[in-house]
């Protein structure tokens, strides 16, 4: 963090988008613009001098300028780039240079404040930064990007573990018709394949008409509207947390499957599994798919394996299948059984929609390498699917329940040797690991939802990571406690798992149809025709494992998508009603008709002007500051008001109407004030710059630019450096709050105050006021 004057630049080069991750500031409509510039013209009209409130600082608020992105390189445990807490010296010298603490070749650095944790204790703050890694800057986040060959494995594993239990699932609903009902296998899997390729090339048309991203709120929001948007929102989020569940339950059947013993702690290895997710997501994208890359391709190569040993075999016997063992039927084959089997086959489909959601992840060209990406990963799933089938039919082989179907064919076709051990071990990692998928695109989608008040806005910001670490801990959680719930067993939660993901590829490949009828552009008939297919195609899966499974467990996912669409709508009525409540209006914030002035800096006691008369009560210069007061002013041994000299900080987000009733509450005061802007980049503190200025630019103000997104560590160093500047000085800091009437709601607003009172505490001299704004 450092601080700046927010000159406006005079280059639109410099304008960008906010920070991905942060809520960006609003823009105003044309009627706030007009009200706000009409309350400046009545903060000029009530001041007795216009620019007294510039003349009053009795600090120099100017602590140094902000580094470049290049210089910007934190300490292993810091957080902020520190700023010096020496200020001007007692001389009149200008503070020397900030250089960031651990920039290279830059000389020695000036005294910094050390960075310090915020709201922990130092032990907890440094075991933090050794087990996620060091902060990183919004600058870093190009870096952070994939590539192709790291995106596959990371974005992909959800999909091509699935053939891990896709299969499966098919066959055990099909064994239930007996011997009959295992022959419709091929049939069945032909068509989820032809579904997978229709799906594949709709979704590549997808990332053609959104090349920044178009996962299925996006698209359905875009073009079918807003409860559509959500509905898809709702399947996603279901989905999401089910493939967390699904695949560490299939993970550890997998290694249950090879090490019976360890069947009585399945539980216990599937928490343990998700909390290794959790911690190595919270490191950030580009390490976590370092880590997940390796298990991914070497499934798929334990794959390849099995299937060309396994069709070798098959040649060896001019390809006739082996004969199954008796089945005795125990339900009749009918069509609802066959609609049962294809909608739990389906399954293996999941994830198909990740790499489309996960656009602005690719390095550049983000779309193309993304749509490439999407062709290995279908042509790998289509391959993988179709080879497993092929070998359960040509080995004769059948569902159990001590051995999972994948680990009868390694049996089948290496024998209990290395190669069985290799086997296992990949699918288990891979099936482990394949929940990575929802732990990308679950907290991308929440963070969505948050930018449009739909969910909470916690959501919608960045870690020190660059990832969105409150939706990855949401989604731990969650997953969590399903898996819980349902003691791990793949069985039990495959039937909650359809509904959600063709729920969403129903709306989203309908939103692309109307989407191509508008547009009409290049090709457009043909792109309309790939989404119509991929549309009605998910949309009979969605019936069919509706009306199927409802009884299973299917009616579970339909519940939490009706209870999401609930909670959604109501938080954004909320925001919608805050935002109305804080909108600008003139007769609400209209100052008093009489002139203000703020008190002149005091002196200290006992110091007076020529003759012996009072030293005058104009402002002095902020430098003229010796140690002699810097001693006085490190106690706080003030027992009457004269002996107290004021300073008042009023940092704010936004030009509301609580943000301006605060500044009206400080100004009110008549002492010195010096307005805060917390940034999380150059382009978002030149649009409040822009604000302010169209307000008519009353009061100091300085704005600090985060570079780590974090809004109270910066706004406490900053503090504190003006506290060694002047000890002397009691900073009382005035927040605006908002305070609901309802209780419910607390949650979805900020807990500055709070945070920055405990913060501060150990500072002496520094009060910390909130001003209510009452919702």
């Amino acid at each position: 963090m450092s601080g700046t004057r927010g000159k406006k630049s005079n280059t639109r080069s410099t304008r960008s988008a906010a920070v991905p991750g942060s809520k960006p500031l609003r823009e105003l409509d044309a009627q706030q613009l007009r009200v706000l510039r009409s309350v400046g013209r009545e903060w000029r009209r009530v001041s007795a001098e216009p620019d007294v409130w510039r003349r009053a600082l009795p600090v120099d608020p100017d602590l140094g300028s902000l580094p470049t992105p290049a210089q910007i390189t934190p300490a292993r445990f810091g957080r902020v780039v520190p700023v010096s807490p020496f200020g001007p010296t007692a001389s009149g010298a200008a503070p020397p240079p900030l250089v960031p603490v651990g920039t290279p070749d830059q000389g020695p650095p000036a005294p910094v404040a050390e960075p310090r944790p915020v709201d922990r204790p130092r032990s907890v703050y440094r075991l933090r930064r050794l087990l996620l890694g060091p902060a990183l800057a919004s600058t870093a986040l190009a870096r952070e990007r994939m590539r192709k060959l790291v995106a596959l494995p990371v974005l992909s594993a959800d999909a091509l573990s699935s053939v891990a239990y896709g299969p499966e699932a098919l066959l055990a609903v099909l064994v239930l018709a007996g011997t009959a009902g295992l022959g419709y296998s091929i049939p069945i899997a032909a068509t989820i394949v032809f579904l997978m390729l229709a799906i594949g090339i709709s979704y590549r048309q997808t990332i053609r008409a959104y090349p920044r991203g178009g996962g299925s709120y996006i698209v359905a929001s875009d073009n079918l509207g807003l409860f559509p948007g959500l509905t898809a929102a709702a399947g996603l989020m279901t989905d999401y947390i089910l493939t967390v569940a699904v695949s560490i339950s299939a993970g550890v059947a997998a290694i249950t499957s090879a090490v019976p013993s360890l069947a009585s702690s399945t539980v216990l290895i599937g928490v343990l599994a998700i909390l290794v997710l959790l911690a190595c997501n919270l490191r950030g994208i580009r390490q976590a798919g370092a880590i997940f890359a390796a298990p991914t391709y070497a499934f798929v190569i334990a794959m390849f394996a099995l299937i060309v040993a396994g069709l070798v075999d098959a040649g060896g016997r001019d390809f006739h299948p082996v004969a199954h063992p008796a089945v005795n039927a125990t339900e009749g084959l009918g069509i609802l059984l066959v609609m049962r089997a294809f909608a739990s086959g389906a399954t293996a489909m999941t994830g198909i929609e990740a790499i489309s959601n996960a656009v602005p992840a690719f390095k550049p060209v983000e779309w193309r390498n993304a749509r490439t990406t999407l062709s290995w990963m279908v042509g790998l799933l289509v391959v993988l699917f179709a080879g497993i089938i092929a070998l359960v039919h040509f080995s004769g082989i059948l569902p159990r329940s001590q051995e999972t179907v994948l680990s009868q064919l390694a049996h089948l076709s290496f024998g209990s040797g290395p190669m069985y051990v290799y086997t296992q071990a990949a699918t288990a990692a891979v099936l482990l690991l394949a929940a990575n998928t929802a732990f990308n695109d679950f907290p991308r989608v929440l963070s969505l939802l948050a930018r449009d008040d739909h969910a909470p806005r916690l959501f919608a910001r960045m870690g020190d990571r660059l990832a969105f670490s409150n939706g990855i801990i949401l989604l731990s959680v969650a997953a969590g406690l399903v898996y819980v719930a349902f003691d791990g067993r793949t069985a039990a939660l495959i039937p909650l798992y359809a509904v959600g993901v063709f729920l969403a590829f129903t709306l989203s490949q309908a939103g692309m149809v109307v989407h191509w009828w508008r547009l009409r552009d290049r090709h457009w008939r043909k792109s309309l025709l790939f989404n119509a297919t991929g549309s009605l195609l998910s949309a009979i899966v969605l019936i069919t494992a509706g009306i199927t499974k409802f009884t299973e467990g299917a009616w579970v996912a339909l519940v939490a998508v009706g209870l999401f669409l609930v909670v959604t709508t109501r938080i954004r009525r909320h925001y919608d009603t805050v935002a109305a409540a804080l909108r600008l209006q003139r007769h609400a914030i209209e100052l008093p008709h009489h002139t203000i002035t703020p008190r002149a800096v005091v002196p200290p006691k006992g110091v007076e002007g020529v003759d012996g008369a009072p030293a005058s009560r104009e402002p002095r210069d902020p430098r003229a500051f010796d140690e002699s007061e810097r001693a006085q002013g490190a106690e706080e041994a003030e027992e009457v008001p004269e002996e107290i000299r004021h300073l008042s900080l009023v940092p704010i987000q936004t030009l509301d109407r609580a943000g301006m009733r605060a500044l009206a509450y400080a100004a009110s005061l008549q002492q010195p004030v010096l307005v805060i802007h917390v940034s999380t980049g150059v382009a978002e503190a030149e649009r409040f710059r822009d604000q302010w200025l169209l307000w008519g630019d009353h009061l100091p103000l300085q704005e600090l630019v985060s570079p780590y997104r974090a809004v109270i560590a910066p706004l406490v160093n900053y503090i504190e450096a003006l506290h060694h500047q002047r000890p002397d000085l009691t900073l009382t800091v005035i927040l605006p709050e908002i305070v609901v009437s309802q209780r419910r709601y607390s949650a979805l607003h900020s807990r500055t105050a709070p945070r920055l009172r405990r913060a501060l505490r150990p500072l002496r001299k520094v009060v910390v006021t909130t001003v209510p704004f009452h919702v």
